[in-house]
């Protein structure tokens, strides 16, 4: 059976645990298996520094909120010719934070979507790991240039582990002006007209079964150029 978290951010503060808001620690905890094999798979597969920054604070994170690794290995630019098998070795894989295309790249360039389509165990997203998770992608423009650049591509094909385009750290990116252009009024809603989003601040989480969803925490569907609670 599938365990799908697609979170805003899992973390709490640095050298904290896992963020326990809505019941999180003991869904996670409880979908795995004792001494899981983790899988962590980066957001940038040529910055092994970033790379292996960013997965030791996930190791860090899940050990002392209680979870004991029977094994934990980075899938980068190393080792992505053997990414099948150890996706296939695996009890839970972590989808990295970071920039959502330049993830979204490197998750098709290792034909990532069709593999992990058969994968029966547990999935973390973290941020772009969460948006890159969906059928089709938003990839909300990130960094300067982005936002009025026309060949920007925000709709991108993702891994299809959900319909549902999330739109993570609304806490802190709701105000954000980028380019000139405030990123919700100016961005996100136009790019809504015949599309739904789903923004989540952190502690917030989609859970899917593999079938059914719930979205627990704050939330906002974004739809038709209007935002409204969840």
């Amino acid at each position: 059976m599938k365990h799908i978290f697609l979170t805003s951010s899992p973390f709490t503060e640095p050298g904290g645990p896992l963020n326990d808001s809505n019941g999180f620690i003991s869904k996670f905890i409880n979908s795995l298996p004792k001494n899981p094999r983790a899988l962590i798979i980066t957001s940038n597969p040529e910055d092994v520094e970033f790379t292996e920054g960013f997965s030791n604070a996930i190791k860090f994170t899940c050990e002392i909120t209680g979870i004991e690794f029977g094994s934990y290995t980075i899938l980068d630019n190393r080792n992505k010719e053997k990414t099948k098998e150890l996706v296939n070795s695996s009890d839970l894989i972590v989808l990295a934070g970071g920039h959502t295309p330049t993830q979204n790249r490197f998750f098709n360039e290792i034909g990532l979507r069709d593999i992990i389509g058969d994968f029966d165990g547990t999935i973390l997203g973290i941020s772009a790991g969460s948006m890159n998770s969906a059928d089709i992608v938003y990839a909300t423009p990130e960094e300067e240039g982005e936002a009025v650049d026309p060949s920007y591509e925000k709709f991108l094909p993702g891994l299809n582990l959900t319909k549902t385009m999330l739109i993570p750290h609304y806490q802190d990116v709701k105000d954000n002006v980028l380019d000139d252009k405030k990123l919700f009024e100016e961005v996100v809603y136009p790019d809504s007209i015949g599309r739904e989003f789903v923004a989540i601040s952190d502690g917030s989480y989609l859970y899917s079964d593999g079938t059914n969803e719930t979205i627990y925490g704050e939330a906002y569907l974004i739809k038709d150029g209007a935002i409204m609670e969840e």
